[in-house]
């Protein structure tokens, strides 16, 4: 089974006030034609589709025609999206129904009936062009731990969420009697990944250990850490593939859609199709240095040259009151844009008089 996995698409987010959806529109046009090229048989998004729980219109329609070529780009695949904790799991379910007709599956909360939970509704059969099966999504929607169901009066309240991700993992097995492969998808913090650049302040902070995930999958495709990595210890069979477009200037990774080659019982092979920012995001300097000079840097960019800027000061005290006007003058009449300053505090070296004496 061929899987395409991307995350945190963060649709509708804006920097400093800046409008981002040119970039974002570039990114779903540049995903439509990897899905043309590597022809997957599924497409998981694992959370956060949008930045803020309540879109605007055009963020919606962005989504929405955005889909429909990423479905018109390769008709037979299966498309799974789960909520992740920016999304609204109940205004992302609201067209599950009419989405199914382009193979689309939307999973934005787990669904009782009445005292029963919903299993059946998390566990996505994969089928190729020709209508064969190849393969099983379970796809895990962003819940807080706190809020798992309790699926026996027997289950202690710390476990509830391992035992939610291994019923299910037992359910698909049951209906699993060929042997194919088995994807688990969900938005959440495993233990020891890399944080480099995500936001801890916006939910998540809560994390996972990876054998609490569970045990019967082949790949576990996760969201919510914007860094792309592998976890360790997991062979490979845990990854988050990270955003497709920064969402912050300290995301200085590459980013891309991971494409992962799936068989049953064997190490998944996994690719990366980066993706092209057309503004990226630009810290000048690299490491900290004096306003003045830092503001000549700005004035020297290349007018033509489209980015988002920070300037990385490094400052004995406070900076001059008017630093931010001085920085945004510099960028008039530029294709770059000018968001913030970034300030260090420059450590002062000890003096003599500071200097422990020495009694001899």
């Amino acid at each position: 089974m061929k899987i395409l996995h991307t995350s945190d698409w963060h649709l509708g987010h804006s920097l400093y006030n800046y409008d981002r959806s040119p970039e974002q529109q570039s990114f779903l046009q540049q995903l439509t034609r990897i899905v043309a090229e590597e022809k997957p048989d599924v497409m998981v998004v694992s959370g956060d589709i949008y930045h803020y729980s309540t879109p605007s219109a055009a963020t919606q329609k962005m989504y929405t025609e955005g889909m429909l070529e990423v479905h018109k780009a390769c008709p037979k695949m299966t498309i799974v999206v789960a909520a992740g904790n920016h999304d609204s799991s109940s205004k992302l379910e609201i067209d599950s129904s009419l989405w199914q007709h382009f193979g689309v599956k939307v999973v934005g909360n787990i669904e009782r009936n009445g005292e029963e939970v919903n299993l059946e509704k998390h566990i996505i059969e994969v089928k190729d062009a020709e209508g064969r099966p190849k393969g099983y999504i379970v796809a895990i929607p962003h819940v807080y731990p706190q809020n798992f169901p309790m699926l026996d009066a027997d289950t202690p309240r710390e476990e509830r969420q391992s035992r939610f991700f291994q019923a299910l993992l037992d359910e698909t097995e049951k209906l699993n009697r060929e042997e194919l492969p088995v994807v688990l998808m969900a938005h959440l913090t495993v233990e020891g990944s890399d944080r480099t650049g995500h936001d801890e302040s916006i939910g998540g902070i809560e994390t996972v250990s990876l054998r609490d995930m569970g045990q019967g999958y082949d790949y576990l495709a996760l969201g919510h850490i914007h860094c792309p990595q592998d976890i360790k210890g997991s062979n490979h069979r845990a990854r988050y593939c990270g955003t497709p477009l920064p969402v912050s200037f300290d995301e200085t990774y590459p980013h891309s859609v991971s494409i992962i080659e799936l068989e049953k019982g064997a190490e998944p092979q996994i690719s990366t199709r980066e993706i092209e920012n057309p503004i990226p995001l630009v810290t000048l300097p690299h490491d900290p240095t004096p306003f003045e000079d830092a503001l000549k840097l700005l004035e020297e960019y290349p007018e033509e040259k489209p980015a988002y800027l920070r300037l990385n000061v490094l400052t004995k005290g406070y900076l001059p009151p008017d630093c931010n006007e001085k920085a945004s003058n510099a960028a008039k009449g530029k294709a770059c844009k000018y968001c913030y300053i970034k300030t260090t505090r420059e450590r002062q070296a000890d003096t003599d008089e500071s200097k422990p004496i020495s009694i001899q």
